[in-house]
């Protein structure tokens, strides 16, 4: 795990040090991790590490276990379907309303949005991509007039981002994702609502069941009937 440098920001730099170890294995569910001796390894003291772990256990991905350490979270497949769940109910209405709402000037930044998703797969770049990606969504939502409903999204996904669920060149390439997001644009391009919320409907259903399959895989387990349910009652 990398060490810990400057004293400005710690509990940011110590929250993204550690997602950055679970996510790439450092850190594995359902260990028991000593509070101290994380301290140690990245250099500072344990009172930035405890206010870390703190913001880590509100969104799910540490378990603190109190005289004793912290335990990563087994990322939950009913978990993960829930925020699609919400997702759907949230942005694909969303995307009805943008079709009634439609400027070249919304149309030109989603062709931007797209093209730049597009370019960022080519490089495989994923960070560069999901921003992007996350951008295409927000102009979207934004389109809808509720600043609310752009938050609330925006929250949703970040609640996915944290535990580091992503089927980006595991189950799908990037490529795979920017083609998902043209007939959104397509169908915004021809103003028509049910096209819109349709297409939107597919992107964010289809990613859901690919992250609950993966999830459920990880945790060993077969994907939940109830979880696979919950990502197709509602309809475009």
């Amino acid at each position: 795990m990398r060490q810990i440098t400057g004293t400005t920001n710690l509990n940011r730099q110590v929250a993204e040090a550690l997602r950055e170890a679970i996510h790439t294995g450092e850190l594995r569910p359902g260990e028991l991790y000593s509070v101290t001796r994380l301290a140690e390894t990245l250099g500072i003291s344990r009172t930035p590490v405890r206010e870390a772990l703190l913001t880590l256990a509100d969104t799910g991905l540490v378990r603190i276990e109190r005289n004793r350490g912290f335990r990563v979270v087994r990322r939950n497949p009913r978990h993960i379907a829930e925020v699609f769940h919400l997702r759907l109910l949230l942005e694909v209405p969303a995307t009805r309303l943008a079709a009634t709402a439609v400027t070249p000037d919304l149309l030109n930044a989603l062709q931007s949005e797209l093209t730049a998703m597009q370019d960022a797969a080519q490089a495989h770049d994923e960070p560069r991509f999901m921003h992007h990606d996350r951008r295409f969504h927000a102009l979207i939502l934004e389109t809808a007039g509720n600043s609310l409903l752009t938050n609330t999204v925006a929250t949703l996904r970040d609640t996915i981002t944290t535990v580091g669920a992503s089927t980006a060149d595991q189950t799908r390439s990037l490529a795979d994702i920017a083609a998902e997001h043209a007939p959104i644009l397509r169908a915004l391009e021809a103003a028509d609502r049910e096209a819109a919320a349709q297409a939107m409907h597919h992107h964010i259903t289809h990613t859901g069941e690919l992250l609950v399959a993966q999830t459920a895989a990880e945790n060993a387990e077969p994907v939940a009937e109830p979880d696979t349910a919950l990502l197709h009652n509602t309809h475009p």
